[in-house]
């Protein structure tokens, strides 16, 4: 399977990206470009699920969204004007075709079809209750809890059993659920995950990200509020607030680092975040230095930023190769470290006797940084100096990121001058949270209620946690150790 980011060893991963199209010709070819565009937000799995007017059709497949949805007689298949689909990188469940999403069952009210973002923070819980009422899951996935929720509700209308079901499960989730009678669209209470209404002619969409309604020429309508649900049917589009209004937590790592630079998250362009964090970094972290080069490419709007305010000249010194995904050479140490090396190569000419800046979005197990710090030296660089464009990553997320446990975690097991001789960097330092915060246009965190949801730097997580209490947690991060590859 071939993935896109270069130091794909040790980076945060999104869970998944979700789109969906109502009322458009070919609606599944649309699914699919639309797909293409959240790529970066999954790239163990796809899936798309299409409704003809009579019946569903779904094709899921392992690997990336091309190479399983550009050919012909898989798309023959998904005729139909109405369309969701789904890219995965799994936190929960195993990696296998059954957890591939969108799920579809056929539920008393016909069939239905869901797409989800995020992670049920009480899907083991809830699991044990309906297993003993009598459900029969063919999935290890948290999202199929919710279709059984839907399912064994005492509510009439398939309405009334979402809204129930979304009542009792905590946690984070952006949902596209398909119907015979329309589409819905559903972001939890505080926002965690993001969700984008969009319009292509009469068809509407629902999408994670701005940049996929740019890749299919639709116009960008608003973002779906924290806990609102729509309904598009016949055309029309209505809302419904069916939770009790809380303040919001929108996921902060989304402008660090999981949203394309070319979105618009909160009506705020991700790219212009980004350089402002590095305008932080340099005003809070200044190093006398000859160069700012960015880890490619999470690393790049970030630097310019930094080098903006720095004065110190921005450069490509780490160059990075668009034609291998993951590294094919895999026997023995020696040779695994040379395939390294046809992903990514210092610049030497430029590098040699500087003094550089190094810039990356976070630092998570270290691995990655021990390897691209090693790589300048190698290059003849004078003074290697690490700046990250966020503080440190000390706590592990529930709501639907791959984070590694906490024991893996660098910054939860060093301090920030021990990191620094960990992946031997001339000095190491991070972005406080009162600065990402500021790049974001606040004046500060809000330390009584937080604009954002920023557990991953705080610990102050948004709801409660009821699969991974003190007593569980090791438990449950040993299970998904074991499953995820």
């Amino acid at each position: 399977m071939l993935t896109t980011h270069p130091f794909d060893d040790d980076k945060l991963r999104e869970e998944c990206g979700v789109f969906g199209i109502y009322g458009a010709e070919s609606a599944a070819a649309v699914v699919a470009l639309g797909l293409h565009a959240l790529q970066h937000r999954g790239q163990e799995a796809a899936g798309i699920t299409a409704f003809d007017g009579k019946e569903f059709h779904t094709h899921r497949a392992m690997g990336h969204v091309a190479g399983n949805f550009d050919r012909d007689d898989i798309m023959r298949q998904l005729g139909g004007a109405s369309s969701i689909g789904h890219v995965r990188y799994s936190t929960t469940g195993e990696t296998a075709l059954r957890n591939v999403q969108p799920l579809f069952a056929d539920l008393a009210t016909g069939g239905f079809a869901v797409a989800h973002n995020g992670n049920i923070s009480n899907a083991t819980a809830l699991r044990k209750i309906l297993v003993r009422r009598g459900s029969i899951f063919q999935s290890t996935s948290d999202t199929e809890v919710i279709i059984h929720l839907v399912a064994t509700s005492n509510y009439r209308t398939l309405i009334d059993r979402f809204i129930d079901a979304l009542k009792q499960v905590e946690g984070a989730y952006s949902l596209i659920c398909l119907t015979a009678e329309g589409m819905i669209g559903c972001r939890d209470p505080l926002g965690i995950r993001p969700l984008v209404l969009g319009k292509l002619g009469d068809a509407h969409i629902l999408a994670s990200e701005t940049v996929a309604l740019d890749v299919v020429g639709a116009e960008f309508v608003r973002s779906v509020e924290p806990g609102e649900l729509v309904i598009i049917r016949d055309g029309q589009l209505t809302s419904h607030h069916p939770f009790a209004e809380r303040a919001a937590r929108p996921c902060i790592f989304e402008y660090v680092y999981f949203s394309r630079p070319d979105s618009i998250v909160e009506g705020t362009s991700v790219y212009s975040v980004r350089k402002a964090i590095g305008a932080e970094l340099a005003r809070e972290n200044p190093v006398e230095a000859d160069l700012v080069i960015p880890v490619p490419d999470s690393g790049t709007p970030a630097a310019i930023g930094y080098a903006q305010e720095s004065g110190i000249p921005f450069e490509l010194g780490i160059i990075r190769s668009h034609y291998v995904g993951r590294t094919f050479i895999q026997p023995g140490d020696k040779v695994r470290h040379l395939g390294v090396k046809l992903k990514h190569n210092a610049n030497r000419a430029l590098i040699a006797g500087k003094r550089i800046v190094l810039i990356d979005d976070s630092i998570v197990r270290g691995t990655t940084s021990l390897k691209i710090v090693q790589m300048m030296r190698d290059a003849g660089a004078a003074e290697v100096h690490m700046r990250i464009a966020s503080p440190p990553t000390q706590h592990s997320c529930f709501y639907g990121v791959d984070t590694p446990e906490r024991a893996k975690l660098l910054a939860a097991q060093m301090t920030v001058g021990q990191m620094a001789n960990f992946i031997n960097a001339d000095s190491l330092s991070f972005l406080t949270i009162d600065g990402l915060y500021r790049a974001l246009g606040e004046a500060k965190r809000n330390d009584e209620i937080p604009q954002y949801c920023d557990a991953c730097f705080t610990g102050d997580y948004p709801t409660t946690l009821t699969d991974f209490d003190e007593n569980s947690i090791d438990d449950q991060f040993s299970l998904l150790a074991e499953r995820v590859v």
